[in-house]
């Protein structure tokens, strides 16, 4: 049989997100259940949001903005950059994507830490690129100084998240600063900084603020988080203006939809009550980290919306068992849990299903 599909990406893994909680309940027989495993802030929708939604919604059979200019504005005046330096895309990982296209081709190599966001490998396999995988610590972070040390002449682009997802962990300034300063100004370095607005150390820098005039740094943001726009899919990146402009020419046309940026404008005016509610999140987040170090779990500090159990080859057997008590968590195997930090009450019935586990 004729093939059609590059053989190449037979080895690649599928993305894997949380699992369903409607088959979990079905499976097991349970009255309910609880899902952890997707990092999203379980407070609803910001205030505005589903009557922009809703007026949005009446104008679907034109197509949207596809310069997105009021939305560009907006987040160029909330950073103090120009508008045209501001990309925006259908979630910020279709970003990761599309700047993968824009910067390597076949043979050319990406690097990343490992284990970080699991997307990444797959951006790099799809666009042709090689990855480069470098270990994280043994603190569960970015080796920087191994990742500085892998580079080299065929080296494009490197992902730096910053916090980890999905171990939490975070970079300082002065060790980014070094790491800047040791990479090549003709290899894009991407900052990706999904959960910036849960961060709490005041030495992981904004790199929007600290790095944002560097001519090889795209910071990459996103507004599923925090925000809460997880099912619009809404993401941006702010680049340098030439940098910004070739990145546009190949970004799907009219991929921001619409919904999206009608959300978006109207979240943008609740910043407020989205960082009352990321002080809720860092508060539980704190609470969870101290209960599971005393089980025993080795808990690194987050700076992020969830937690790392570093549970090595006990991951399936943990996350088969809080299943079984109608808790979904995400397993990363054979490294680790990830379990996003839900409302007081969820995070109980995690504990309980996590000290009857452990």
């Amino acid at each position: 049989m004729t093939r059609l599909t590059r053989p190449d990406l037979d080895a690649l893994p599928n993305y894997v997100p949380g699992r369903n909680i409607a088959d979990l309940v079905r499976e097991l027989g349970l009255d309910e259940a609880i899902k952890l495993a997707s990092n999203e802030v379980p407070y609803g929708p910001l205030p505005g949001v589903v009557e922009a939604v809703t007026e949005a919604v009446t104008t679907v059979h034109r197509y949207p903005d596809m310069g997105v200019v009021r939305l560009r504005e907006v987040i160029g005046e909330r950073f103090g950059v120009s508008p045209d330096r501001v990309v925006t895309g259908c979630g910020s990982v279709a970003l990761a994507e599309i700047l993968a296209k824009t910067t390597c081709l076949p043979g050319d190599e990406i690097i990343y830490s490992w284990r970080s966001f699991e997307a990444y490998p797959i951006i790099a396999a799809g666009g042709g690129a090689t990855s480069i995988r470098v270990p994280n610590t043994a603190g569960h972070g970015h080796d920087l100084t191994a990742m500085a040390a892998a580079i080299t002449d065929r080296t494009r682009m490197i992902f730096v998240c910053n916090p980890n997802n999905p171990t939490g962990t975070s970079l300082r300034k002065a060790e980014i600063d070094r790491f800047l300063d040791a990479v090549p100004s003709d290899v894009l370095v991407v900052l990706d900084e999904a959960y910036r607005e849960f961060v709490t150390d005041p030495d992981v820098p904004d790199a929007l603020r600290t790095y944002g005039d560097r001519p090889n740094v795209v910071v990459l943001r996103t507004m599923s988080k925090a925000w809460g726009l997880a099912g619009l899919r809404m993401g941006y990146l702010v680049a340098q203006p030439e940098v910004a402009a070739t990145i546009r020419k190949v970004v799907t046309p009219f991929s921001t939809s619409t919904v999206a940026q009608a959300a978006a404008l109207a979240a943008l005016d609740q910043e407020e009550e989205m960082r009352r509610r990321c002080s809720l999140v860092i508060a539980e987040r704190t609470r969870l980290t101290e209960a599971l170090r005393k089980l025993s779990v080795d808990v690194p500090d987050s700076q992020a919306n969830f937690v790392w159990l570093p549970l090595g080859e006990r991951t399936a057997e943990f996350s088969a068992a809080c299943e079984s008590r109608g808790v979904i968590v995400r397993g990363f195997h054979p490294e680790g849990v990830r379990v996003t930090v839900g409302t007081p009450e969820e995070n109980d019935r995690f504990l309980a299903a996590a000290e009857a586990a452990l």
